[in-house]
């Protein structure tokens, strides 16, 4: 009996050091993220890297992929991670243009994306959809807070000084989009004159309405321009905005091969919010930070280090 139970005990052992090599093989086995081309997901990036070699696991960036390029890439198994918007996969990779709620566009593309063995794990409460915004002085002045008033401001200037109308500024994708600027104006009751639309390039529209050059403008409603430039974001009282709910994204079996992979990223999510991740986009659009630098000390703040 003494020797069997020594041999048990040495079998046990022998199967506890088989299985933590196994996990330390799947730790060690590197996570190929993929990172969109903006301020945002460098942060998003930088966050995954920092915190998730904490929990032990590596990861390798690869930064600036386009959008489609990289769910493609997913799909290949070229890549096994990345942050991607529940409205982005909702319209432009299932072609889905039905008004939802956040709850059900998140619901809608969990559930599509299971089938090609994509996995969606808890979106982070940040949106970064479309909005509009004004300067706030403006915006307090003229009592706007919604896309509502809006829509009836420019009206009634149109009514009442056709020879200064309300300019909007919009960049050119949106303004020629089959869900963009039309539908938006059937939805808000926005007839709009030519000379009220003024197209640029998206970065310059936080620039436009800072300086005057048009009265609003769309934005997007996380980027740090917003906060930095003072500027107020219009509330979508009709929803006619998707949500952009950002999520990690992994193939099944690359969470099957790292074991507390998704525990750990369910727990760094909820900290994602539209305020910290305004406030750190503008750390490095306005004051110039690194994205590492900025990740760090976030995490830091929420002893997630």
């Amino acid at each position: 009996m003494k020797m069997f139970s020594t041999w048990l005990r040495g079998t046990a052992l022998a199967l506890s050091a088989t299985l933590a090599m196994s996990t330390m093989a799947h730790a060690a086995t590197p996570i190929v993220m993929a990172t969109k081309s903006f301020t945002e997901q460098h942060i998003l990036s930088a966050l995954s890297v920092l915190y998730l070699e904490k929990k032990g696991f590596q990861v390798v960036p690869k930064t600036n992929l386009a959008t489609t390029i990289s769910r493609n890439a997913m799909l290949n198994k070229q890549i096994d991670m990345m942050w991607e918007y529940t409205g982005t996969s909702l319209i432009i990779f299932n072609h889905i243009k039905k008004p939802m709620t956040t709850e059900e566009a998140y619901d809608t593309v969990k559930k599509l994306d299971a089938k090609l063995g994509l996995i969606w794990l808890n979106p982070a409460p940040m949106n970064n959809t479309y909005a509009f915004a004004m300067k706030r002085e403006r915006a307090e002045k003229e009592h706007i807070s919604t896309l509502s008033q809006l829509a009836a401001k420019i009206e009634q200037v149109r009514q009442q000084d056709p020879d200064h109308n309300w300019m909007l500024g919009l960049d050119l994708e949106f303004a020629g989009r089959s869900d963009g600027l039309k539908p938006l104006q059937q939805t808000y009751n926005m007839p709009l004159d030519r000379p009220q639309i003024r197209q640029m390039d998206p970065g310059l529209v936080y620039d436009a309405i800072r300086e005057g050059f048009v009265d609003a403008g769309l934005v997007y409603t996380t980027d740090g321009r917003v906060k930095g430039f003072d500027l107020r974001v219009l509330k979508d009282d009709k929803q006619f905005f998707p949500g952009y709910n950002v999520t990690p994204v992994l193939r099944q079996d690359v969470l099957d091969a790292h074991p507390g992979l998704a525990e750990a990223l369910n727990t760094l999510t909820p900290f994602i919010t539209d305020d910290a991740i305004t406030e750190m986009n503008k750390r490095v659009d306005i004051d110039h930070q690194s994205p590492q630098q900025v990740a760090r000390d976030f995490l830091k703040s929420k002893n997630l280090l």
